[in-house]
């Protein structure tokens, strides 16, 4: 009989194995984190070829306790040295590098690892009362249903950044591209094989995470000099005091919701939600003008918010197979790996499962707070690791990564392209995270499309029949004129009222 509710989590509690799983993949996730260059959804990559020698449960776990991990630990970096461990650590390091500066790195350091617990554990339990919601309103979905969902996910690129929309929808175009190499299924067509037996049944999705994450960094990393970071010196980690939790606790529970509503979008990520974490803490803050020089809400803004967004990245994961952030992209490829159907039906089939990764989700919460506490000092350490052996290590493991999954050169082969590739798009403004949200749609979107055709005798007018399909098609529109509109309209009334122009 599946174990369900509270009696799953405790059980996942008592479980040994499991509890060193998580507490494990913590650790890692804070020392990746710390580790400018290194981030979650890099870590995560490399991760997920190993975890198929674990049972589904315990993989989904650890996958899920480094992500948690992963966006707290750059934060470590990005008080201490001013160098931010990952992206969504770049909104604290504005405020938390000056604290440091002025002899509050201990101070800063404490605030980050609270907010960023806090702010986890409120989005933790959003996931736990929202994706069962929304999974029991997902039973009424059809292939056309969830065709018009994929169009609305790939949609959502348009509104990660009003400057990068248009590269970002490339983006997506491209990963959906990869995702139709190899034979359809349906007319039993080859499609870009070129006339090579290795790409018959497609382009396996780990070895392209792992060559435009990793080896996209390790390329860039190989022609950069060794950087030098300014070091400050940490005596001891302490609590923010009762003055800085009555200073601070509207700014995390305004950023703890903005990080989860930013976090559940498709394709927005931790990166966003910081930002917006940051400006909304500074627009309500009676200290505006000590932004910037060292303001504790500065720093308890962007931490709640980023780690607020792990557990809003995995509302539409689980919940609907679309994935919130790029690291959830790689999570929910590895459900995919392990047999599992994300969606509605795996809160029927797999209650545990579930209950696990809330269980793991909590634990890492919990485990990072004591553990950046009383470590912060030992963990800023690992960005003294020299160049020449960390890198290394990571090609390695791009090595074992990419050959261990069907133990195939060719998948070697296209990690190390994957990598060139990634390269080559960075340099001219395009993020991997696009890419990722459309290999990981591509087949929902081809396959449902095609499931749809044959429901509507091929006619697309059936589309038109169907008011959740239509539903999500309008939100794609507006995703996608959004920012458009209100930029046309923004310019019409400052041409109209020239006096009140900013």
């Amino acid at each position: 009989m599946a174990l369900t509710g509270a009696a799953a989590v405790w059980a996942s509690f008592q479980d040994v194995q499991f509890l060193a799983l998580v507490l494990a993949a913590t650790l890692t996730g804070i020392l990746v984190g710390a580790l400018p260059g290194l981030s979650s959804s890099m870590a995560t990559a490399l991760l997920l070829p190993f975890t198929i020698y674990l049972q589904p449960i315990e993989a989904i776990a650890v996958l899920s306790a480094l992500y948690c991990a992963g966006t707290f630990g750059g934060s470590i970096t990005a008080i201490l040295i001013n160098a931010p461990g990952a992206p969504p650590a770049a909104a604290t390091a504005f405020d938390g590098y000056p604290m440091a500066k002025n002899g509050e790195a201990g101070r800063a350091l404490g605030m980050a690892a609270v907010a960023s617990s806090l702010g986890g554990i409120f989005s933790l339990i959003t996931l736990i009362l929202a994706a069962p919601a929304l999974a029991k309103i997902a039973y009424a979905f059809g292939p056309p249903e969830y065709f018009a969902l994929a169009v609305f996910g790939l949609s959502m690129l348009a509104s990660i950044s009003g400057e990068m929309a248009v590269k970002n929808l490339i983006g997506g175009a491209l990963g959906v591209l990869i995702s139709t190499i190899g034979v359809d299924l349906t007319t039993g067509v080859e499609r870009f094989t070129f006339g090579s037996p290795h790409l018959y049944e497609g382009v396996h999705f780990i070895p392209v995470l792992i060559g435009l994450f990793a080896m996209t960094e390790l390329y860039e990393q190989a022609g950069k000099h060794k950087p030098n970071y300014e070091r400050i010196r940490l005596s001891a980690m302490r609590l923010p005091s009762r003055a800085d939790f009555r200073r601070v606790w509207a700014t995390i529970l305004r950023s703890s919701g903005i990080g989860t509503f930013v976090g559940i979008l498709p394709a927005e990520g931790g990166t966003v939600a910081a930002m917006i974490g940051y400006n909304e803490a500074k627009r309500w803050s009676p200290n505006k003008q000590n932004f910037g020089k060292g303001e504790i809400e500065g720093v308890a803004g962007p931490e709640a918010a980023n780690n607020a967004a792990t557990g809003g990245a995995m509302v539409p994961t689980l919940a609907l197979g679309i994935p919130g952030s790029a690291t959830a992209a790689v999570i929910l490829g590895g459900l995919q790996m392990h047999g599992l159907r994300p969606g509605p039906y795996l809160f029927e089939e797999q209650p545990a499962l579930l209950y696990a990764i809330f269980a793991a989700m909590l634990l890492a919460n919990v485990a990072f707070l004591a553990l950046g506490l009383v470590g912060a000092k030992g963990f800023s350490r690992v960005s003294l690791i020299p160049r020449q052996f960390l890198w290394p290590s990571v090609f390695v493991l791009c090595l074992i990564g990419a050959y261990g999954l069907r133990h195939s050169m060719a998948d070697v082969w296209i990690m190390m392209v994957a990598g060139v590739v990634g390269v080559f798009l960075r340099r001219h403004g395009f993020s991997p995270a696009p890419i990722v949200m459309g290999l990981v749609l591509g087949k929902l979107l081809e396959n449902s499309f095609a499931q749809s055709m044959i429901i509507f005798d091929h006619a697309a007018a059936g589309f038109l029949q169907r008011p959740i399909a239509l539903l999500f098609f309008a939100l794609a529109l507006c995703g996608l004129f959004f920012t458009p509109t209100v930029r046309l309209l923004r310019a019409i009334f400052s041409k109209s009222n020239p006096g009140k122009r900013s």
